[in-house]
């Protein structure tokens, strides 16, 4: 089993920043690819970008050159940058962990969320 904390949301004008911190707790060796996923009202549940044990990423392509994953794995700590956020960024942001075919599937363990809302 495995617990991850989401910290780092908020609220935030077009053009700031914010930093999204999750830590995982439990099985460690569940923790493989970790991953960023968000969901804005009214809309489908989007991966946003996903790290793998080796340290690759993925992004999808509306947040490429503005977000950054990145992780620690001594503290089992996954992060994202967001940098020039947009209003089309505000969403609840999850993390996720687990194999990497899980974790694309949306599947493995979740964190509850944490809001991000960029005003214009």
């Amino acid at each position: 089993q495995v617990q991850l904390v989401e910290s780092g949301g908020g609220s935030v004008q077009a053009g700031g920043s914010l930093r999204l911190s999750c830590k995982a707790s439990g099985r460690s060796t569940s923790i493989g690819t970790m991953g960023w996923y968000r969901q804005a009202p009214g809309k489908q549940r989007e991966l946003v970008a996903t790290i793998t044990s080796g340290r690759l990423t993925n992004y999808v392509d509306s947040v490429k050159g503005r977000f950054t994953i990145s992780r620690d794995n001594a503290r089992n700590t996954v992060y994202l940058q967001m940098n020039s956020l947009k209003p089309e960024d505000t969403a609840v942001y999850y993390c996720a962990v687990g194999s990497p075919s899980t974790v694309l599937a949306g599947k493995g363990y979740w964190g509850q969320g944490t809001q991000v809302t960029v005003s214009s």
